[in-house]
């Protein structure tokens, strides 16, 4: 498809505030282990704009990530608390646009096979080590070539990096790629300090080495992690509070008492206490995420490596009752990966896949299973969904048995060692749209566990890189990928599940972000 060359994104002086943003349109609406303490040395002095204890305390019950490296870590869900302690060339803002981070504009050449980044002026590690174009060009190379790095299959493109000078690194492409911007807003873009990788990179595990708006000054695994401002951050004037306090997430049952208490002052929470949480006085924001409820679907694996069988799943489930009753009406019924408001969400998706329990029998019967069937359904513990999936199944002849797994094992157990045949998960979204269908759909797709993948399916996706962001066709093209996807994948998305945060009256309100989270602006009295 023919496609005109994405313009230069102009320069912005660096800021004395808050970062200048590129005129370009927003890809979300073009239509519209226990372990011991480890105590960690803070860097250098520390410029506050926040008085220190209590009153500069942000709490977050939230979570921990899998690993402090973003190059290691297994869950797409990390990305919130890496972003505290990295910085990448490029952010998303509120709205999902990719703007200047460390780099203050970059530049397509005119076939889209390669672009340049111009790095800030003075930029530096949190450790006050020099953060220029070589240092970006070794990350970058360690993210694709490390043998355990699990963002590589995001850079497979790029076919060299070169460091022009101190300020200017361009990533050489295989094939024109307009995606990269967004794709390097989240942890494939995050900047790690090559002087530690390059002499203990197993350290970064527990002890992180980048350039983001805080510091990592003592972590106990699985249980806390405590930060503290990072006055060298590129954009340090837009981080109020002084002291982030970071915490797994609260059980169900005792978060609204957690907040009230002071155990947290701001927390995730189910749509199941939001009214508790209100009650209780304390402040709900309530923002939409990309965060989708979804049936990942083995099709490697009996009985489910039959189409029909597969199908059946889509037409047997009620989207509606689920949202309803185990959700608590947060959220919107979906049939695809995309919510309303991004560039890849076609609405006459919707109309796929209704309920309709008769056909989903008719589809059994076809696949030799008129008497029923039984399979296993593997979750963790979400709002009592997994029961309310087993009845619906129950109704068309499928006797699904329930197994739940521990959270910090699932990643290992269902998408590395592909031993399941249907889970009930979660997909976070992705910071640019082709990151999401290879992570979703890709021959090595971390929740792909089948590692099928759509010929057609690939072919269209060759087409939305070959797009760029700002082009007029640019929303249709990835929305016939989308397309391609819901219909020929076994995937059963759900509902889409908003971010739902609550937060004590002294906390300012977050910004609401649709990808990563982010508390430029917060402050805490």
């Amino acid at each position: 498809m023919p496609h005109s060359p994405s313009p230069p994104a102009s320069e912005h002086p660096d800021p004395p505030g808050r970062p200048a943003v590129l005129g370009r349109r927003s890809f979300l609406g073009l239509a519209l282990g226990a372990g011991s303490a480890l105590a960690l040395t803070a860097c250098g002095g520390r410029a506050t704009t926040a008085a220190a204890g209590e009153a500069g305390t942000l709490k977050w019950g939230w979570d921990l990530p899998t690993s402090w490296d973003p190059v290691t870590s297994s869950a797409g869900w990390d990305v919130h608390a890496l972003s505290l302690v990295y910085s990448g060339l490029t952010k998303l803002d509120e709205k999902g646009n990719a703007v200047p981070a460390l780099a203050r504009s970059w530049q397509y050449n005119d076939d889209g096979t390669a672009v340049t980044f111009t790095l800030r002026e003075g930029l530096t590690f949190s450790d006050g080590t020099p953060l220029d174009a070589t240092a970006v060009k070794k990350s970058v190379e360690r993210g694709r070539d490390a043998p355990k790095s699990l963002i590589a299959a995001q850079l497979v493109g790029v076919r060299q990096v070169l460091a022009h000078d101190a300020r200017t690194v361009e990533l050489q492409l295989a094939e024109p790629d307009y995606q990269f911007p967004t794709l390097l807003a989240g942890k494939t873009g995050m900047v790690v300090n090559p002087k530690v990788f390059e002499k203990d990179a197993g350290a970064l595990a527990t002890r992180p080495a980048g350039s983001g708006p805080y510091t990592l000054t003592s972590y106990v695994q699985n249980s806390r992690a405590l930060l503290r401002r990072n006055p060298r951050y590129w954009d340090a004037r837009s981080i109020e509070v002084e002291n982030f306090e970071l915490y797994p997430l609260p059980e169900e049952s005792t978060v609204v008492a957690s907040l009230t208490s002071g155990q947290y002052n701001v927390a995730q929470i189910p749509g199941s206490q939001v009214e508790a949480a209100r009650a209780a006085g304390l402040q709900v924001q309530v923002i939409p995420s990309m965060v989708v409820r979804v049936l990942d679907v083995h099709i490697g694996k009996k009985p489910l490596n039959d189409p029909d069988v597969a199908l059946a799943l889509k037409y047997a489930v009620d989207r509606e009752e689920l949202l309803k009753t185990a959700a608590f009406g947060h959220g919107e019924v979906t049939r695809q990966f995309f919510p309303k408001g991004y560039a890849g969400h076609d609405e006459e998706l919707e109309k796929l896949f209704p309920y309709d329990p008769e056909k989903a029998k008719q589809l059994l019967a076809k696949a030799g299973h008129a008497d029923g069937l039984e399979i296993t359904l593997t979750t963790q513990q979400a709002e009592g969904a997994a029961e309310l999936i087993q009845a619906q199944l129950k109704k068309v002849g499928i006797t699904a048995k329930i197994e739940t797994i521990p959270a910090a094992q699932a990643t290992q157990i269902v998408y590395v060692q592909r031993s399941k045949a249907l889970y009930f998960d979660q997909f976070a979204g992705r910071d640019a749209a082709t990151q999401a269908f290879q992570v979703l759909f890709g021959k090595e797709g971390l929740m792909n566990p089948g590692r099928t993948t759509s010929p057609e399916l690939e072919k269209a996706l060759d087409v939305v890189r070959r797009t760029p962001l700002d082009a007029p066709e640019y929303a249709e093209v990835l929305q016939q990928a989308t397309g391609i996807a819901v219909r020929t994948m076994p995937n059963v998305f759900l509902y889409t599940v908003p971010r739902i945060l609550a937060r004590n009256a002294k906390v300012s309100e977050i910004p609401a972000h649709a990808v990563v989270q982010r508390f430029e602006g917060v402050t805490v009295s």
